[in-house]
């Protein structure tokens, strides 16, 4: 997909902060994710609001967010990077039940180059310094 497809789409902040509430619902039940998320989110309506703004920032450039989400998932060493294909796969089932498929087609392509660069950053950054480099 080139980076035309993943520029602005049409989704509303109110579609945002829906799939984003809805996916933490599934996290929170599942049974690889919700354990390591209860490890580390203790409010989750400000961590829902967080990761909203995150979304609404790279989606809709709103400028209200302000974090560093690669230091935050590294620094966390129950956070492994095989954990980023169970999370864009629930990611994916819920943005194909909360949106037009073309919406779920466009945000879910941007979750997956996102999600993508965390789970390579978290391979690398972890990483030994004498090791050969891991081929991904």
């Amino acid at each position: 997909m080139s980076d035309a497809n993943l520029a602005r789409f049409e989704i509303s902040a109110a579609q945002i902060d829906r799939v984003v509430a809805v996916f933490y619902g599934a996290v929170r039940k599942d049974a690889v994710l919700g354990p390591v998320f209860a490890n580390h989110v203790k409010d989750w309506p400000e961590h829902e609001e967080k990761i909203a703004a995150f979304w609404r920032n790279a989606i809709l450039r709103e400028r209200c967010y302000s974090g560093n989400p690669m230091r935050v998932h590294v620094s966390r060493p129950d956070v492994k990077a095989d954990h980023f294909p169970i999370w864009l796969g629930l990611f994916h089932d819920v943005l194909q039940q909360e949106l037009p498929e073309h919406t779920a087609r466009q945000w879910g392509a941007l979750a997956d180059r996102i999600g993508e660069g965390f789970r390579t950053g978290i391979t690398s950054m972890r990483q030994h310094k004498d090791e050969p480099p891991k081929l991904l």
